[in-house]
């Protein structure tokens, strides 16, 4: 048997998990044989239409194709996540390490700065930045504004794992053997952490993505781009609930609970690969 449909069968969590986030990437990517990019844009097809043969999705109050917009959105929204996690994963383990590893004052003040930061409301904070970036907002700055908050929680996590590894014995012995701090962080102890930096990389990307909704859904996100989250905000806007046009709305929430969900078991299948008391038998 292959190796993968067997390490499937000892982590189906995982394997599952990244089949849902597979699916997703193959759904953006059908994008052109849909003619995605014009369809999505306001006024090019007949607005208010319900789901039918030739638009699978229905149509907005707009004029464009909900099925062109979500195969357009799931891409943006997905890069939103991921510059945002990257980003926030980035500072979150340079800030850990450094404080985890050395100690002393610096992990004091890296400590209190991130104490406080996860005691301020995240979005109050988020809502604030967007609106001084309203003019002009466009996607990347928007992934840019969400990972400017998304390294608080990585950095404390990651750090509780770093200050158990720094007493390990092979930690000592590297220090004996002439190693210098960023040579043991980079040789020895990220490789060792690589298992659950990958699991806070899946956690940061949704936390990044719920951010991201959060504000599109206020209106302060990139409103000339079809993101799903800027699609529940016109969905809200022009009263889709009240006026039963539920083929605007379901569409989106759908796709980002398969999003969610994909996340989360990666996530917990990558924990689960991290600390051995969680791993399945053979």
């Amino acid at each position: 048997m292959a190796a993968w449909p067997r390490y499937a069968r000892r982590n189906p969590t995982l394997a599952f998990g990244l089949a849902l986030l597979l699916a997703l990437g193959l759904f953006s990517l059908v994008g052109p044989l849909f003619d995605s990019s014009v369809r999505s844009q306001p006024l090019s097809v007949p607005p208010s239409l319900p789901p039918s043969f030739g638009f699978p999705l229905g149509t907005d109050r707009a004029g464009r194709d909900l099925l062109a917009v979500m195969i357009t959105g799931t891409p943006l929204t997905l890069w939103i996540g991921l510059v945002g996690g990257l980003m926030g994963l980035l500072i979150g383990t340079v800030l850990a390490f450094v404080s985890g590893y050395y100690g002393g004052v610096v992990d004091s003040v890296i400590k209190s700065v991130v104490d406080v930061g996860l005691t301020v409301p995240s979005l109050l904070v988020l809502i604030i930045i967007a609106v001084s970036l309203r003019q002009g907002l466009t996607v990347n700055e928007m992934a840019l504004v969400v990972g400017s908050l998304a390294w608080m929680w990585p950095a404390r996590t990651i750090r509780s794992q770093v200050l158990t590894l720094r007493e390990r014995a092979w930690v000592q012995m590297a220090q004996l053997s002439g190693m210098n701090g960023p040579e043991i962080i980079v040789k020895e102890m990220i490789p060792n952490l690589a298992p659950y930096l990958a699991s806070a990389l899946a956690g940061a990307v949704a936390t990044a993505i719920l951010a991201a909704i959060g504000l599109e859904a206020l209106g302060l996100g990139p409103m000339n781009s079809p993101t799903l989250g800027m699609t529940i905000y016109w969905a809200i806007y022009y009263s889709a609930v009240l006026q039963g046009m539920w083929w605007w709305w379901v569409p989106p929430i759908a796709i980002l609970i398969v999003l969610f969900v994909g996340l989360f078991l990666v996530a917990t299948g990558l924990d689960e690969i991290a600390n051995p008391r969680l791993r399945r038998a053979v």
